[in-house]
């Protein structure tokens, strides 16, 4: 099987004001990234597994997955 990898793309927002906020904004750019990717896989991907399953029930040709 060969997989291609492709990718959704999130953005979230900030209120500098916000002391958390402040706390995400001091972290280096890739720890931002790395802590909110996380977070999304493992708050996002079980709740639209349902949908990947009905999407790719009765496919022939390809498989849709959230890639580790």
């Amino acid at each position: 099987m060969i997989s291609i990898k492709h990718n959704l793309e999130f953005v979230t927002e900030l209120d500098e004001n916000n002391e958390t906020s402040q706390m995400v904004l001091s972290l280096p750019d890739f720890l931002q990234r790395e802590m909110l990717e996380g977070m999304l896989k493992t708050l996002l991907a079980p709740r639209i597994q349902p949908i990947l399953d009905e999407l790719n029930e009765n496919n022939s040709f390809a498989t849709l997955k959230v890639a580790e």
